[in-house]
């Protein structure tokens, strides 16, 4: 009988939990050739999530629990639970039933036929504004500029092999975007498209500006871009400059000088402008060396009725 290990990275989900594991449960019953058993790792949470999952501990053999000693965000989350897993196959997912546990049986069948990761991607964004999704949209257009690439609407939510996990442990950064890493590990992935699920149960911790960092954080791992967006920037002012400087010359000699004032004005703000840009984007590459040179743990756990296996 195979193993399979459901790492779910959990964040105020006090609410959603048991309904979270009674729904999964159903389906897990389905599947009597497999060996399921839960890993919930609890990042920080303010309100009783922790007393939950114990609660569902003493309820349910399979279900093992981790809580950090603060929020430490849900990469650490996904980076924890999956250091603790031992089975053949690991789920990533939600708690909040957005990611719908009735796709396991076509994502395990997906890994059986050879596959070493099932992943899904949604079709459609229920509830989402037209500038959230185009924010969206021009996240994915621009990692796709990379080697990393996904398909639009990709999602965390996915099923993959022992092999692929310890890969993916192996990339010990401490500024995390598994999104990124999942697909730069290479590995062969069946992408299956999903319709997205609402959420019923609580409330989403993502905020907009959340999601702009966290979009910010996936761009600076993984691609050099935006440092080369500078560069070209540099090249198409100092070919403006040129061009202002002919044109200058031209005036000078048809008309005689001029004030110039305006023109003056919105060179300066046009230059400090990009200046700025530039040094924000030096800033958070700068960043992230700093970060990562300190060295320092990716999550600290507080406590857990799992051991992590040393490897």
């Amino acid at each position: 009988m195979k193993t399979v290990d459901i790492v779910v990275p959990c964040y105020n989900e006090e609410e959603v939990l048991p309904e979270f594991v009674r729904v999964t449960n159903e389906v897990i019953a389905t599947l009597p050739e497999y060996s399921f058993r839960y890993i919930l790792v609890d990042d920080g949470s303010r309100d009783n999530t922790l007393l939950t999952m114990i609660k569902l501990a003493e309820k349910f053999e399979n279900v093992k629990y981790i809580s950090f000693s603060r929020n430490f965000g849900k990469e650490s989350a996904m980076y924890a639970g999956l250091e603790h897993t031992t089975a053949d196959y690991v789920f990533v997912m939600d708690a909040d039933l957005q990611h719908p546990p009735a796709m396991f049986p076509q994502m395990l069948q997906e890994v059986e036929n050879g596959h070493d990761c099932c992943a899904l991607y949604r079709e459609q964004r229920k509830g989402e504004n037209i500038i959230r999704r185009g924010f969206s949209k021009l996240f994915f257009r621009l990692q796709n500029t990379t080697k990393v690439k996904m398909p639009y609407g990709a999602v965390d939510y996915r099923v993959m092999t022992r092999q692929m996990i310890d890969s993916i442990l192996s990339v010990g950064e401490v500024q995390r975007f598994s999104k990124g890493i999942f697909c730069w590990v290479g590995f062969d992935t069946k992408w299956l498209p999903y319709k997205d699920v609402e959420r019923t149960i609580g409330t989403s911790s993502w905020s907009f500006w959340g999601l702009f960092k966290y979009a910010l954080d996936g761009m600076t791992s993984f691609s050099v871009t935006p440092l080369r967006f500078i560069t070209l920037m540099g090249i198409i002012m100092f070919l403006l400059f040129l061009l202002c400087t002919v044109g200058i010359i031209i005036e000078a000699i048809v008309k005689g000088f001029g004030s110039g004032f305006a023109t003056i004005m919105c060179a300066m703000l046009f230059i400090g402008a990009m200046l700025e840009l530039s040094i924000g984007i030096l800033g958070e590459y700068l960043g992230r060396v700093y970060i990562e040179t300190k060295k320092r743990p990716i999550y600290l756990v507080k406590t857990a009725n799992i051991e992590k296996v040393e490897k």
